[in-house]
């Protein structure tokens, strides 16, 4: 076990961005078309985080022209530049797949003063 850790933690990123559920986050993505490429900004609500360690993961949610969208990013992927927290909320779950089921002002998180 102490070997797998070792090896591991060379992939790790230093300084992991800090993010927790039910913020509203902005993580930008190092996106390569052909030989150029270019930072992608996906903004969304955090509604899980996964695992641990190198492989720690977050699933983001946000509404693209009226459609539910989706994307789970891994927490120490070299891809990902960087994630800013835009709002922090306040939630009382691990888990907020109950937000799927809701559309407009029922969808939203309260906010953490």
């Amino acid at each position: 076990m102490d070997l797998l850790q070792q090896f591991s933690s060379k992939y790790m990123k230093d300084e992991a961005p800090s993010v927790r559920v039910g913020d509203t986050v902005r993580v930008h993505i190092r996106v390569k078309e052909g030989s150029r490429e270019r930072i992608q900004v996906f903004e969304g609500t955090v509604i899980a985080k996964k695992h641990g360690g190198i492989e720690e993961s977050f699933t983001v949610r946000r509404i693209s022209y009226g459609v539910g969208v989706e994307k789970v990013f891994p927490l120490h992927a070299p891809t990902i530049e960087k994630v800013e927290t835009v709002r922090k909320g306040k939630v009382r779950r691990a888990k907020l797949y109950y937000l799927r089921d809701r559309v407009g002002k029922a969808a939203k998180v309260k906010e953490d003063l």
